[in-house]
């Protein structure tokens, strides 16, 4: 059974029980995060967005009158306006800046392909959301990582990317939060790697993925975007992870440059012709009342990360864990003076037998020892019983 992870010393599957070809020859790395789309196990951990909403509950926040008369045609090049309007509000930013995607996935894939050509450099931080890097791998750019470190927080290493910029490098693309730790990267680290890039990479843009943002705890504010900082930062974003909406597909892209933008919108028109107008006109609703939505959960989220910090106290002997700044994931790692090689390869092998899903850190491009832990994807009341199911799975690996 596929213990969802992704090495090079376990079959790959699919997530359906095939497995991938021996030697993968697809233009896009074949990363084992493509399971999360077919498994979904009853102590689900792996997932980083927060519970879903339901059709019923995105009606009643756009009228299901207004629905039942809408006519389903083409949408527009870069998106329905009201949405655009709507997220343009979120962001603080002119309408006419925003692109609308079928989600962030889509964002990163279209700024990628437009941008960087073979021969091109980029810059990633890691660890990171797959497409980040697979996108930039698709499009046959250099690509010169940057890998953040657990011990200190993934706090982001000016001087490493700083030693990575050159003449060449046309995009430097970072998360923040980042996922998969949630941790957030403060404004005036975003000022100095913007000083950065002006001296070694003139023409380099800064692509900053706030899916996250808005998954704040309690009465936390989110904080500003940077969508509107400095004209040479691109934002990606989207209302899967925040608000819980996955499933209507919207994210958008947030772009100054106006050149840019029309590249980018002739490429989103050659790919998948326009968004959905179902999809967009809902999601302009659910973003129009995002604050009715946001509150309630966030709420969610701060007794959620208190159940499992109280939890990582208790487990403190065994591993060790980044408190995340925001969204509904974090960083946690298999302590090495408790588990040895042998006894990761046991605690990945033996989750399927405690119903217990995962995200490995190999996903994003950490270590083995290493996992994300979705805390607001369960409800409440199955949140606790999963983490007694990982204290179990930890004492069946290190029996």
């Amino acid at each position: 059974m596929n213990a969802l992870r992704n090495d090079s010393t376990e079959p790959r599957t699919s997530g359906l029980g095939e497995e991938a070809p021996a030697e993968w020859r697809g233009r896009f790395p074949y990363n084992d995060i493509i399971t999360l789309l077919d498994v979904n196990r009853p102590h689900n951990l792996a997932e980083s967005t927060s519970q879903d909403l339901t059709v019923g509950e995105v009606l009643d926040l756009a009228g299901s009158g207004s629905i039942r008369d809408l006519k389903l045609g083409y949408g527009k090049s870069t998106g329905a306006l009201d949405l655009r309007e709507a997220i343009a509000s979120a962001c603080q930013v002119p309408a006419e800046h925003i692109i609308t995607t079928q989600g962030t996935a889509l964002g990163i894939f279209l700024l990628t392909f437009e941008l960087c050509r073979a021969g091109d450099e980029a810059v990633l931080v890691t660890p990171c959301f797959p497409p980040s890097r697979d996108s930039l791998a698709g499009a046959g750019a250099t690509i010169h990582e940057v890998a953040l470190s657990f011990s200190d927080g993934y706090r982001l290493d000016l001087d490493r990317i700083a030693a990575c910029l050159s003449s060449k490098t046309k995009l430097v693309s970072i998360a923040s939060p980042q996922n998969p730790s949630g941790v957030q990267t403060p404004r005036a680290t975003i000022e100095a790697l913007l000083a950065l890039m002006a001296k070694r990479s003139p023409q380099a843009l800064l692509f900053v993925d706030e899916t996250y943002r808005e998954a704040t705890y309690g009465d936390s504010p989110a904080v500003e975007s940077f969508a509107g900082f400095d004209p040479r930062i691109v934002i990606g974003a989207s209302i899967s992870k925040a608000l819980g909406a996955p499933g209507l597909r919207t994210g958008w892209l947030t772009v100054a440059d106006a050149d840019l933008r029309s590249r980018l919108t002739i490429a989103r028109m050659n790919i998948v012709i326009s968004g959905s107008i179902l999809d967009e006109t809902l999601a302009a609703a659910l973003l129009r009342h995002r604050e009715q939505v946001l509150a309630p959960r966030r709420r969610l989220l701060a007794g959620a990360i208190a159940e499992l910090a109280s939890w990582c106290e208790t487990e403190r002997d065994r591993i060790d864990w980044v408190r995340p700044d925001a969204g509904a994931l974090c960083c946690l790692r298999l302590r090495a003076d408790a588990f040895d090689d042998a006894a990761v390869e046991r605690f990945w092998r033996l989750l399927p037998r405690h119903d217990l899903q995962l995200a490995c850190g190999t996903w994003f491009g950490e270590s083995e020892r290493v996992f994300r832990l979705g805390f607001g994807y369960l409800p409440p009341e199955r949140l606790g019983p999963a983490l007694v199911a990982l204290s179990s799975a930890l004492d069946a690996a290190t029996a």
